[in-house]
């Protein structure tokens, strides 16, 4: 193996501090060429697929790639915007953000976003912020809940980052934010500002990313992470219990998946009566195909045709004031010791 050459650096730099905010990931456009890219790349990696790796392989390219590209395209096209695919304007606009936060508090420290899958890539951000001078860099993924899939895939994109470099920088890693309060905080201002504006709904459902039942059995901790994060957030909301419901959405495969599903949840609280229902994504920090599309689109038009009247997508994190100052104060804690004095 041949090793990375060291950026130039000026000599006179001191230590120099880098966040690297890291997020799914999301095709360069909303064509079927390169969403067969990006999902290529995010179907490969077993961390997201737990199958044989030759059979998963084959099925992969022999089948999915010759027909979900296409359906996936039409739906991205559905929510890009003017300014690109949502989740990576939130995700550029977080990083801009907590770098200025940061700022304001005294601390020198770049801050950059990557994307696991696509561009810009975990490498090319860590890249960059070595270039900068960067000798300590922090990974965060916005990952609240750790699900092996989501953080533990980020670390081995850093680790393949590494294992190519001569001289590493010092590293450390976020690994969940699930229970953190400022988290919890901002997400109930955000439920709280929209219900002012819009009213209340006569239901409240927490939609999770889902994750394959067999994942949870072998010692992922997600599913009892998005618990904790729905009891805390629900608790802060002052919500009784016959008010508010967990579930996940996004189920892929055959397998069986954590339950209960969302769509099937609310198309069973619009058939029990339920008028308006809101769906709040907890584990989604920025607006995506998953809240915009699935839940926006899909869920809004399968609660309706099951007797529903309205359901409300709340509007995720993004660049809420409330969650850039908790992503600062998280950032804080982990880049204690580091020289981040400006």
């Amino acid at each position: 193996m041949r090793f990375q050459d060291e950026p130039a650096v000026e000599q006179d730099q001191g230590p120099c501090v880098g966040v690297l905010l890291v997020n799914l990931g999301t095709p360069q456009a909303p064509a079927t060429a390169a969403v067969r890219h990006y999902l290529a790349e995010f179907l490969s990696d077993p961390r997201v697929v737990e199958w044989p790796r030759l059979l998963w392989l084959l099925i992969l390219h022999g089948v999915i790639l010759r027909t979900r590209p296409a359906r996936s395209a039409a739906k991205y096209a559905k929510v890009w915007t003017a300014d690109g695919s949502p989740l990576a304007v939130w995700s550029a606009r977080q990083a801009v953000l907590l770098r200025g936060y940061l700022g304001e508090l005294g601390a020198k420290v770049h801050v950059r976003a990557a994307m696991r899958y696509g561009q810009p890539s975990i490498a090319s951000g860590l890249d960059e912020l070595k270039a900068r001078g960067c000798q300590h860099i922090l990974i965060l993924p916005l990952y609240p809940q750790y699900a092996a899939s989501t953080t533990a895939s980020a670390v081995d994109a850093v680790s393949a980052w590494a294992a190519r470099q001569r001289r590493l920088p010092e590293l450390r890693l976020v690994n969940q934010f699930h229970d953190d309060a400022g988290y919890i905080a901002a997400l109930a201002a955000r439920i709280r500002g929209y219900w002012q504006e819009h009213g209340r709904p006569d239901h409240l459902v927490m939609s999770f990313h889902g994750l394959p039942e067999r994942a949870a059995r072998l010692g992922d901790p997600y599913p009892e992470q998005c618990r904790q994060t729905a009891r805390l957030l629900a608790a802060r909301l002052e919500l009784e219990e016959s008010r508010w419901q967990l579930a996940f959405q996004s189920r892929m495969g055959r397998a069986r998946w954590l339950e209960p599903a969302t769509q099937p949840t609310l198309e069973r609280l619009a058939r029990q009566g339920a008028s308006r229902v809101d769906v709040a994504c907890p584990g989604f920090v920025s607006d995506c195909l998953e809240t915009l599309e699935e839940i926006g689109l899909q869920a809004r038009a399968a609660f309706q045709a099951a007797g529903g009247r309205e359901l409300h997508a709340v509007p995720c994190l993004n660049d809420s004031p409330a969650w850039i100052a908790a992503l600062t104060q998280i950032a804080q804690r982990h880049l204690q010791g580091w020289p981040v004095e400006g």
